[in-house]
């Protein structure tokens, strides 16, 4: 692989609750935590937690607006672990590939 894949990154996205904070933002443009928690069956509290760390990541970004934080997506970092997992997937491709040459290999010389 070419592209350094970053564990933080990938530690922030693969956490469920992560994921559809993330898709919750992207569909809704911004939002604050007592706003995403409404669609979440978590609290208050735990959303944002879960947006700290999404936010550590790079993958948001959030400016106080009133008494608490709008947040909303960095598209760039966010390219960026869609590049790393596209490329991750292409190298599990091409290693089943040759698994499973090998594997019919061993076949036709039985």
């Amino acid at each position: 692989m070419t592209t350094t894949v970053d564990d933080d990154l990938w530690s922030a996205i693969g956490d469920p609750t992560r994921r559809r904070l993330l898709d919750l933002l992207l569909s809704e443009g911004r939002g604050t935590a007592t706003s995403l928690s409404e669609h979440l069956p978590v609290t208050r509290q735990a959303v944002a937690k879960h947006l700290a760390v999404l936010d550590r990541a790079g993958l948001v970004h959030g400016r106080p607006e009133g008494r608490e934080k709008q947040f909303h997506v960095d598209e760039a970092q966010l390219a960026r672990a869609v590049a790393q997992l596209t490329e991750v997937g292409n190298t599990w491709d091409a290693r089943l590939r040759r698994i499973k040459r090998i594997a019919e290999t061993i076949e036709r010389n039985r």
